[in-house]
């Protein structure tokens, strides 16, 4: 017998050999027929492993996210041998599942797939799901496996790169593919699948590599998801922050200028600055100081905070000067400016803690397959933040920054969230810098805080920065899409490697313990962000326009700029409108920009000193004197805009 831990503690006495589908059937055949995935002591298994020792399982439905993996990779299996079947000459390569469905890599060779061909594909796809297939993991030896894709020059690739002993294939129906694992029971499940898209992308994402076409898809249990799904894409089309820049007239991208490099327009940068003066304000009561530090620094800088080993490479190349031997780097990040700016005097620890803010633009070369609007760019600013304090210090100040991140999400209207604790990941010591034990007491120092603010979070290993573990704020927006927004990271290391010191209460010199934060993220990202989850309908006190004064001819327009001046003194933003346009089409269009109320003037609001107000969306809130609208404003932001 065999004890199997289930995850409420309770514990399943099962014969050797029994299978997570078994624990399943133990605790319910109503369970069981969910069951569509497992984890058995961490590892991913197949529904069907057989268990021969005791250990700890995890058993996943569709309602898991693991259990969406599971059944988005196997689909993506499923989509793999409807190319195969359709397409003879087609080359596979990789088809992971992703974070919404799964993609799959294909060489097609001379052949060009379309959105006309997605039909057909999916049409193939539920052929196959119908056949109720089992999929059936197997091991092969190397030998046998480059036998098998000995005209596939991209699987001959990645089998050369694995130990023999350690290749593993999957089966389904007649189709086989090489695979690690991870997939659902039988095919039967897959009720809905659906071909969103295809893409370029080139072969382990390397521009010399030959380029594939990238099939991406998605696929349900039924059919009813699959159209609320759909919905929810037309709606994420709408909301799509690239569209709603530039009918807002936020910011645009010029290939002159260069791919991934945005323009920030009059509207756009009031809004920014607009973001900016809030976070700035809050930071000032919390004792932040701000710094400014240049874009460009010595390679020798990024040499020694790591980051030229991580970003250098792959990013911007150096900056030669007439000097021999001297070369600059466009910034990829602004940690090592600011250890340098603590560098630049003795503290002692009655000094600490120091808390320098910046909003600073970083430089990364991402790869011009991967730019998407404001959400991926080669040059961002981040709102960031370096604490410098003591051991003692620590708990509060990562306790504190908490409470700061918490505010600008209560005021952005981001409610919805998740903290995530990033850890590293134990299997790869190679991607860190710095010593276990240093590691061990920042990773301790998070899980500490987020339990004592109370925080919902989970723990994620492997998602780490190189350099220290991380406090992530997993966001969900409107249309129930997940954002990593704000991050929180405890750091041992740089302060190690600047040699950055404090005189401690015994006289001797002791090293700091550096905070990084930043709660927006990247402005450029952020701003994206809360445009698709907005839809562009930014709360009030954010609005780079908040009210549209609209004038019923020219005869008006004196008195509508008598009106503009007693909004402004009441801090109110706003424009008049006083084209030879008929009214009608001035509110469609003051709609159109989102503007949040239009005041519409005539003979009669002239005559009574008055203002006739309509809310975004068509609410009439009548005829009232500017300053009871200007209470209505203020209660507006005043419900928003939390105080920090």
């Amino acid at each position: 017998m065999i004890q199997i831990t289930l995850p409420d503690g309770s514990v399943k006495s099962l014969e050797a050999n029994s299978t997570p589908m078994d624990v399943a059937k133990s605790i319910s055949e109503g369970f069981a027929r969910n069951v569509i995935s497992a984890k058995f002591n961490g590892q991913t298994v197949e529904t069907v492993t057989p268990l021969t020792t005791d250990g700890s399982i995890v058993l996943y439905t569709w309602n898991d996210d693991e259990g969406k993996t599971a059944f988005w990779h196997s689909s993506a299996h499923v989509l793999a041998q409807a190319v195969q079947e359709l397409y003879p000459n087609a080359k596979l390569t990789i088809g992971p599942a992703i974070d919404r469905g799964f993609y799959y890599d294909v060489d097609f060779g001379d052949a060009v797939l379309s959105d006309k061909d997605f039909t057909t594909i999916e049409k193939k796809m539920l052929e196959i799901a119908r056949g109720k297939h089992d999929f059936k993991m197997r091991s092969a030896s190397k030998a046998e496996a480059l036998e098998l894709y000995k005209d596939n020059a991209f699987k001959t690739e990645l089998i050369e790169n694995l130990e023999d002993g350690t290749i593993t294939f999957c089966d389904h129906s007649t189709f086989t593919d090489l695979c690690r694992g991870g997939h659902i029971p039988n095919t039967g499940i897959i009720k809905a699948p659906k071909i969103l898209s295809v893409a370029g992308a080139y072969w382990r994402g390397d521009e010399t590599k030959p380029q594939l076409t990238r099939i991406y898809g998605i696929a349900f249990p039924k059919q009813k998801e699959l159209t609320e799904y759909l919905a929810l894409l037309e709606e994420a089309k709408k909301r799509d922050h690239r569209k709603l820049g530039k009918e807002l007239e936020l910011f645009t991208f010029s290939q002159k200028v260069g791919a991934g490099l945005p323009l920030w327009l009059p509207k756009g940068a009031a809004l920014r600055e607009r973001l900016e003066n809030f976070l700035k304000a809050a930071q000032k009561k919390a004792g932040y100081e701000m710094v400014m530090t240049p874009h460009i620094g010595q390679k020798e800088l990024y040499v020694t905070s790591g980051h030229y080993a991580k970003y250098g490479e792959d990013s911007f190349q150096s900056i030669k000067t007439p000097k021999d031997d001297e070369e600059f780097l466009l910034k990829p990040m602004n940690c090592p400016h600011h250890c340098e700016i603590y560098n630049a005097m003795q503290w002692s620890y009655k000094d600490l803690p120091k808390r320098f803010a910046e909003f600073g633009t970083v430089y990364r070369y991402e790869q011009s397959g991967e730019l998407h609007g404001l959400t991926r760019v080669r040059g961002f600013t981040q709102d960031d933040a370096h604490i410098f304090c003591t051991p003692d210090q620590l708990d509060q100040e990562f306790k504190n920054v908490i409470d700061l991140v918490l505010y600008v999400f209560g005021s952005l209207g981001f409610e919805n969230f998740t903290a995530q604790v990033s850890l590293r990941d134990p299997e790869a010591p190679e991607k860190y810098i710095g010593s276990l034990e240093n590691w061990d007491k920042a990773e301790q120092a998070i899980i500490s805080a987020a339990k004592d603010k109370g925080l919902n979070y989970v723990i994620e290993t492997g998602e780490a920065a190189f350099y220290g573990p991380k406090l992530d704020f997993m966001v969900k927006d409107a249309l129930g899409r997940k954002w990593q927004l704000g991050t929180i990271q405890v750091d041992y290391n740089l302060p190690e490697r600047f040699e950055l010191t404090y005189k401690g209460s015994d006289n001797e010199l002791h090293r700091p313990i550096m905070i990084h934060r930043a709660p927006f993220g990247s402005m450029e990202r952020f701003i994206a962000i809360l445009l698709e989850h907005t839809g562009g309908n930014f709360p009030l006190w954010l609005m780079p326009n908040q009210v549209s004064i609209l004038t019923l001819s020219e005869k008006y327009e004196k008195y509508g700029e008598k009106v503009l001046n007693l909004l402004e003194k009441h801090e109110i933003r706003a424009l008049v409108d006083n084209r030879s346009e008929t009214i009608g089409k001035k509110i469609r269009e003051a709609e159109m920009k989102k503007t949040p109320y239009m005041i519409i003037i005539g003979e009669n609001e002239e005559k009574e000193n008055k203002i006739s107000v309509r809310q975004h969306g068509g609410e009439d809130l009548g005829t009232i004197s500017v300053e009871e609208f200007s209470k209505i404003v203020d209660i507006e932001i005043n419900k928003t805009l939390k105080q920090f």
